[in-house]
C-alpha cells in the first residue's frame, strides 16, 4: 500500500509560485519536481480547508492551484477534528486560527496520514514543534504524521 500524504495549501501555492525571490523559486522547483515526477508513489489526500484557502481572495494562478487539487481525494470533515483543532490551539502547538495550520494537522492526525506535506516551516514542518505535537498526539491517542517538505521526499522517495 502506498504511503498517504496530506497535501497542505502551500504545496499548490508553491507549485504555481510567481514571486521572484530566489529561495521561493528553488522551493517551487522542488515542489514541481516532486509533484510531476514522484507523487504517483503516494496516496494523496487533503481537505476542503485547503480548497477554501485557495479560493480566498485573489492571487496569481488561483484557478490553476484549485485545478491541481482536483486529483487529490478530499477527506470528510468529522466533529472530532474540531476537538483536535481546539486542543492544538489551547496547548499552543498551533497558531490561534481554527481554519489554518491546526486544522491541517488535525486532518492528517485523525485520518492517520503517513505524512503532512507543507512548506510552512514556521508552524508545521518545524523541528521545534515536532516534539510538542508528538506529545500532544500521544496524549490524545492520535496518529503522529511525519511533517515533511517536498525536498525531503525528493531525497528519500521510495522506489515503486
Amino acid at each position: 500500500m502506498k504511503p498517504t500524504i496530506y497535501i497542505e495549501t502551500t504545496i499548490p501555492s508553491y507549485y504555481f509560485n510567481s514571486r521572484a525571490d530566489a529561495e521561493l523559486q528553488v522551493q517551487s522547483k522542488w515542489t514541481r519536481e516532486w509533484w510531476d515526477g514522484l507523487r504517483k508513489n503516494y496516496g494523496l489526500v487533503s481537505s476542503s480547508a485547503v480548497i477554501d484557502e485557495l479560493r480566498d481572495g485573489e492571487h496569481p494562478f488561483q484557478q490553476e492551484k484549485i485545478a491541481l487539487m482536483r486529483e487529490v481525494k478530499l477527506l470528510a470533515y468529522v466533529e472530532q477534528i474540531s476537538w483536535i483543532v481546539d486542543a492544538y490551539i489551547a496547548r499552543k502547538a498551533m497558531p490561534n486560527d481554527p481554519r489554518g495550520d491546526a486544522l491541517h494537522l488535525a486532518y492528517a492526525s485523525f485520518y492517520k496520514c503517513d505524512m503532512l506535506l507543507s512548506w510552512n516551516c514556521r508552524h508545521i514542518v518545524n523541528p521545534n514543534k515536532a516534539e510538542h505535537i508528538e506529545k500532544l498526539n500521544t496524549e490524545m491517542k492520535l496518529h503522529i504524521p511525519r511533517l515533511v517538505t517536498p525536498f525531503e521526499l525528493l531525497e528519500k522517495d521510495p522506489q515503486p
